[in-house]
């Protein structure tokens, strides 16, 4: 007679199984034994366990690439009343930056600066402009960097730069991200 232990991990969508063989037990001993049908751990077997050395954090900014600076920014500071950051030139990536802040979260406005910027290109295919990257904070970036290089998600740059707001940066590709274009910025 076999006895079957059904044990179900609720992180993992599959069940393991484990048979045991009962021997050397009468026919009227077996009937004495619990019924036993099934077994769920509620707590997961890998708890304690890191999932892994880094983790997302909050949202830090969408950013929006815009043809006109100044309009954009008008429109979020006189039209919707929001607060709105000096303009920053960021010569090192190309850009203009203004920030909306939001109170959780911030809007980055995108402008060219210069002929390379990638924003002048995006501008180019998307002439009303539109949104450019999403930016979510990380507690480690430089593990974070060694595990999306591992689960083979492409990095757009060898090494982190420092972003508009003075702190490490990695842009990740966007065709390994479902479409959209993510910075990942040291919290």
């Amino acid at each position: 007679m076999f006895v079957v232990i059904i044990v179900q991990d609720l992180m993992h969508p599959y069940c393991h199984f484990i048979s045991l063989e009962v021997t050397g037990l009468s026919r009227c001993a077996l009937h004495t034994l619990p019924s036993v049908r099934a077994l769920s751990l509620t707590v997961p077997v890998s708890q304690g366990v890191p999932r892994s050395l880094w983790k997302l954090g909050r949202l830090s900014h969408v950013a929006i690439a815009v043809p006109d600076l100044e309009k954009a920014t008008a429109l979020y500071r006189d039209v919707l009343g929001a607060q709105v950051s000096a303009t920053v030139p960021l010569p090192e990536h190309g850009v203009y930056t203004v920030f909306v802040e939001l109170g959780n979260t911030k809007l980055e406005l995108l402008h060219p600066l210069g002929e390379k910027s990638p924003i002048a290109g995006f501008l180019q295919k998307n002439k009303a402009g539109g949104m450019h990257h999403i930016c979510i904070e990380v507690d480690d970036i430089n593990a974070a960097i060694v595990d999306l290089k591992e689960k083979k998600i492409r990095l757009l740059s060898p090494e982190p730069q420092i972003g508009a707001h003075g702190k490490p940066v990695m842009f990740l590709h966007p065709k390994d991200c479902d479409g959209v274009l993510v910075e990942i910025e040291q919290a």
